[in-house]
């Protein structure tokens, strides 16, 4: 398993942009699985549910079940959110996990810029962005700079600069 991320402000396009890269390495034959950071509270269950009612009640996990899919939902209560690589070991195997935001995590990942957000670029200050996806031309970047549309490109940029999970974990574990 290979892990990279996609880095960038609010609003920059990076949802956009990880919707159009997934059909790609579907056709590539590269599985992809995804892990999403949000900053808000957020439910994936409907209120009025069995088992909204059931984490309601104060369950700690409720794992849902049907022929189509099963989905875990663990409510942390008082709990710390979990790290990235916590999170990282709870995936089943694949062949790439494109990690959306963790944009100060030490894995590698590919900025996702856009100029009419009116957000500094992160890449000066992060040596882990080993590359950029964006509206702009950045001549001083020291590392690919990529057009936001050239969906082909990103996808081969991103799967080289994938690192081994173990690496991954390595590397958050020294705190780099």
């Amino acid at each position: 398993m290979r892990v990279i991320g996609l880095a960038g402000w609010s609003g920059a396009g990076k949802t956009t942009l990880l919707t159009r890269l997934i059909p790609e390495f579907n056709r590539r034959g590269v599985r992809v699985s995804t892990i999403k950071h949000a900053h808000h509270a957020f439910d994936l269950d409907t209120p009025g549910k069995d088992s909204w009612a059931h984490r309601q009640a104060g369950a700690s996990e409720v794992l849902i079940s049907s022929a189509k899919r099963w989905a875990l939902l663990h409510e942390l209560r008082d709990e710390p959110e979990l790290p990235l690589p916590e999170l990282l070991a709870k995936l089943s195997p694949v062949d790439l996990v494109i990690v959306e935001g963790f944009k100060r995590d030490p894995h590698a990942k590919l900025e996702v810029y856009r100029a009419a957000n009116g957000k500094p670029p992160l890449h000066p200050d992060d040596p882990s962005i080993v590359a950029i996806a964006s509206d702009t031309a950045f001549p001083e970047a020291g590392r690919p700079v990529i057009g936001l549309d050239d969906v082909p490109a990103i996808a081969d940029c991103l799967f080289a600069n994938a690192q081994p999970l173990d690496a991954v974990l390595a590397r958050a574990k020294e705190g780099l």
